[in-house]
């Protein structure tokens, strides 16, 4: 059984620490885009890293790399092989499995491209580290990928166990909930989502990880072949839509264009 940790970073990054019940404090750590934070709690708990694993190449998910590898000599960082990141010491593609030292949790790696070029997610004992490609109640902008590459990369993930847990590495859940909310108003699982992730934010509690079953009730990213959210994008684009993909990218740019 995993024990999964939030550790906070910058204005709303998560840096998900990962150790195995009953471990001897080994942990891997998912994305430090700071090391500091992360050195800290590790620390603080008596934890030791076993290693790095990456998603993709931006700074505040790879800014700690260097300062982790300086502190904790011999420290193996892992990460997307179609990515240009410094530090990597294994490049990992489509169904590779990770082997991290002294752990028994053993990631298999999904690519899912389109928040950048060579994105990859981390699947194993029913959850997914999805970094920036899937956010809870949205998705990331696409930057060096493609419209029609995030599309995909979501579809795969809808297709997983519904039960599967996303920890992803941003909060941005209410403000994905309000858009969701312009494109489905009447959608009252979405009601109650906004309810309970105001709650938890009040309380200054995470809203992440969610599952799976509840994105696919509630993300309109997910949901693009849902009548109610393909009639919202195609008056957004004031024409019919064709397509899936077309639908997505109408969302993509309606939410780009009008409301971050």
């Amino acid at each position: 059984m995993l024990q999964i940790t939030p550790v906070a970073a910058f204005a709303d990054n998560y840096i998900w620490v990962i150790q195995e019940s009953g471990s001897d404090g080994r942990v891997a750590i998912v994305d430090p885009g700071d090391a500091a934070p992360v050195i800290d709690h590790l620390q603080q708990h008596g934890l030791q890293p076993a290693a790095i694993l990456i998603t993709h190449r931006h700074a505040d998910h790879i800014g700690g790399i260097a300062g982790l590898k300086a502190h904790y000599p011999g420290l193996p960082a892992f990460g997307p092989r179609n990515e240009a990141i410094d530090g990597l010491d294994t490049t990992l593609a489509e169904g590779d499995g990770v082997t991290i030292p002294g752990m028994n949790f053993r990631p298999r790696v999904m690519e899912v491209p389109g928040h950048t070029e060579g994105h990859i997610a981390y699947h194993a004992a029913g959850a997914l580290f999805c970094g920036d490609t899937l956010f809870a109640c949205g998705c990331g902008r696409v930057f060096s990928g493609t419209m029609a590459q995030l599309h995909a990369a979501l579809n795969r993930i809808s297709r997983l166990p519904e039960d599967t847990l996303l920890y992803c590495a941003h909060e941005y859940t209410l403000d994905n909930i309000g858009f969701a909310l312009w494109v489905e108003p009447d959608n009252t699982a979405l009601q109650q989502r906004r309810r309970e992730a105001q709650q938890l934010r009040q309380a200054n509690q995470p809203t992440v990880p969610s599952l799976l079953s509840l994105e696919l009730a509630t993300n309109p990213f997910l949901r693009v072949g849902v009548d109610q959210v393909q009639a919202a994008a195609a008056r957004y684009m004031g024409r019919p839509l064709q397509g899936s993909e077309a639908v997505f990218t109408a969302l993509r740019q309606w939410k780009d264009r009008e409301y971050d």
